[in-house]
């Protein structure tokens, strides 16, 4: 009896794996690498920046501080009589070696003059005789620094040669010196793009395994997404048995949601469910899926693109189904609309389109009545007024019909950016139009982060979807 009631083992999860502290810092180095890696394949803008710091803040006055007295201490140490070379002989030794940083490989003759002009054990020796060249040395290296940097920096670099005092000057040469490792490091960036698109995949699947290996729960939430998914698409298979497509058809994301021998939803379909789910993401009530993680800021930026995009061409279209065409083919008016209507939504989130869109009607409004009087046509009346801009108000609901039909008819379009193939299988449906050129752009740049995840993550994204894929079998079976 007390056998019959024992806990079956199988029964219990095994715990997540316990890291050491080493571990745990092995494995965000392994992350951060991953992850400049694929910053610099899917981001052709991607490149380093001088770290700046607001005047006032905190670490621009520790920075200060601390810079402030070593230069101060290296002033007094050359001020003092005899004068004090301790700090300088170190400040000249890292400008060697940053300068050496920079040379190229076939830079080896540059190297050796370098080598020779520096001498470090001979300047050492000179400042124990008191017989250390400054502005010598200095001279030496600004005329190097004009050799190695880039155009950009030629102005800095000349203009360093006007600083007469040493210690500014020093100060100086270190500031350039260090965008000029920048430069380097953006180059090199530059140069091992086309290297790392080739292997980019790859490159990321191992580090990925690694990852996994170490923290075996690392696809929980990338389960909990396709799972969702795929009870989204089993759920409109059970409705709608059929799902032809159709361009401009307002149900995307059903496009190939049945396999053709079953009713059981395709791996692809439900796949193509879950990347549409990310336009439409909650972030305060869903996990991000952890395959999608390093391009969670770029899919929002989408994501927020898509929701401007989308009260824009509902904001058009009610003002068009108000004004009438003639009004809306004036010369200039669509544009000045959206115009108007995308500086009102400029940074804003979701939850602040309710606001923005009273602005936005008055605005509308204002626009509409001034070409109104240029082209002679009689002013709206009151009640016309009033239906125009409670319209486009109204768009702030969430169960608006115009913003639902844009919404369908955005997403639809973009549907098809998930497969390369099909991108430019189907026209813009009707009233996106005005939008056609920030919607080809989106689509691109969304398709793009698509075909690279797909990539990188499908084999583990078909082993999550095979176990998903059985227990759908079972539903389905019971409920047809």
């Amino acid at each position: 009896h007390v056998k019959s009631n024992r806990t079956k083992p199988e029964l219990i999860s095994p715990p997540p794996p316990v890291l050491s502290m080493a571990e745990l810092l092995e494995t965000a180095q392994e992350v951060s690498k991953m992850t400049i890696a694929h910053e610099i394949v899917v981001n052709r803008d991607f490149k380093l920046q001088e770290v700046s710091f607001s005047p006032n803040s905190l670490e621009s006055r520790v920075k200060e501080t601390l810079h402030k007295a070593f230069w101060d201490n290296l002033k007094e140490q050359l001020s003092a009589s005899p004068p004090v070379y301790t700090h300088m002989i170190q400040l000249l030794q890292e400008i060697k070696e940053t300068i050496l940083s920079l040379l190229l490989p076939w830079h080896s003759r540059l190297q050796g003059q370098i080598e020779e002009a520096l001498d470090m054990e001979l300047i050492t020796q000179e400042a124990e005789h008191g017989a250390l060249d400054i502005p010598s040395l200095t001279m030496y290296i600004l005329g190097t620094m004009a050799m190695l940097c880039a155009p950009v920096r030629d102005e800095e670099v000349q203009r360093l040669q006007g600083v007469t005092d040493p210690v500014q000057l020093l100060r100086e040469i270190f500031r350039v010196l260090d965008l000029m490792k920048m430069d380097m490091v953006n180059f090199t960036i530059q140069s091992l793009r086309p290297h790392l698109q080739d292997h980019s995949v790859e490159y990321e699947q191992k580090k990925f395994q690694e990852l996994l290996a170490k923290l075996p729960n690392s696809l929980d939430h990338t389960t909990e997404w396709l799972h969702k998914a795929a009870a989204e698409v089993s759920a409109s298979s059970l409705s709608s048995p059929s799902h032809p497509e159709v361009c401009g058809s307002p149900a995307p994301l059903s496009l190939g949601a049945v396999s053709s021998s079953s009713s059981i939803p395709s791996p692809m379909s439900v796949l193509n469910q879950g990347y549409m789910n990310l336009l439409r993401w909650e972030p305060s009530l869903e996990k991000y899926p952890e395959t999608l993680l390093m391009d969670q800021a770029r899919l929002q930026e989408v994501q927020l693109q898509v929701n401007q995009l989308t009260i824009i061409a509902a904001v058009l279209l009610v003002t068009s189904s108000v004004c009438g065409s003639a009004l809306l083919s004036s010369p200039g008016f669509v544009d000045r609309l959206k115009r108007v209507t995308k500086a009102l939504l400029e940074g804003l989130p979701h939850t602040r389109f309710r606001e923005a869109l009273l602005d936005i009607s008055n605005h509308v409004h204002q626009e509409v009545s001034e070409s109104l009087l240029q082209l002679g046509y009689p002013a709206f009346t009151s009640d016309k007024s009033a239906s125009l801009k409670g319209q486009i108000r109204s768009i702030a609901e969430d169960d608006n019909a115009v913003r639902s039909v844009i919404e369908q008819r955005i997403h639809s379009f973009l549907s098809l950016h998930l497969s390369p193939s099909a991108q430019n299988s189907c026209s813009l449906s009707k009233g996106l139009a005005p939008i056609q050129e920030e919607l080809l752009e989106v689509g691109h740049r969304f398709g793009s982060m698509i075909h690279h995840n797909r990539q990188v993550y499908g084999p583990y994204y078909l082993a999550i979807l095979k176990k998903v894929g059985r227990r759908t079998q079972l539903v389905f079976r019971i409920m047809l």
